[in-house]
């Protein structure tokens, strides 16, 4: 009975030492682009696994809380996907507010809507670093899955995140999930290295 007793006094001594050393973070992340270039599609691939092929406008912005473990920290994440159209643009401060890093989503497809969400990408940086200032960026080329990778012309999105400072750029479909998972995580770590110890 006593050795019990003690076993169960070192499992809770352990627990406690365990949760001392357990630190949570939480972080918002904005992600912008044009209305119908698969924010949301993308998020709820990388949280909850999923794709819906019909098309559902967000109106105004909605948010998904994804909650991660990396090196014993619990990282919990708030991903704001902000409306692209135009009549919501008078909400954007309040939902950039307090963003510790932003995703840029534009359409690999072809044809005038991939070539403007494209170019809008400018667009968008100036939106967050108007409302945010100078966080992480990371741009998601997505839609891959609706052209020809092998003759995709990388060297303009390349010269974007050069000329901007982006983190980086990734090659995306939420519809086939590629590419998805190292685009979050690449946010995800990002943040957990830069956080305050």
């Amino acid at each position: 009975m006593e050795k019990v007793i003690e076993s169960k006094k070192e499992k809770e001594i352990h627990d406690i030492e365990e949760n001392d050393t357990i630190r949570k973070f939480t972080y918002k992340v904005t992600v912008v682009g044009d209305g119908r270039v698969g924010k949301t599609t993308l998020i709820k691939r990388y949280t909850e696994g999923s794709f819906k092929k019909e098309y559902i406008k967000t109106l105004g912005a909605q948010f998904f809380v994804y909650d991660k473990e990396i090196n014993n920290d619990k990282i919990r994440l708030m991903f704001w996907d902000i409306a692209g159209q135009d009549k919501f643009h008078f909400l954007r401060p309040s939902f950039f507010k307090n963003s510790k890093a932003a995703i840029i989503v534009y359409s690999l497809e072809e044809g005038k809507f991939g070539r403007e969400s494209f170019n809008h990408i400018s667009f968008w940086y100036g939106e967050i670093t108007k409302h945010c200032g100078e966080i992480p960026i990371v741009i998601f080329a997505n839609k891959v899955d609706l052209v020809d990778e092998t003759k995709l012309d990388i060297s303009s999105i390349q010269d974007m995140v050069k000329k901007n400072s982006f983190l980086g750029y990734y090659i995306t479909s939420a519809k086939t999930g590629k590419g998805v998972t190292n685009a979050f995580n690449a946010i995800v770590e990002t943040l957990n290295c830069g956080r305050e110890s």
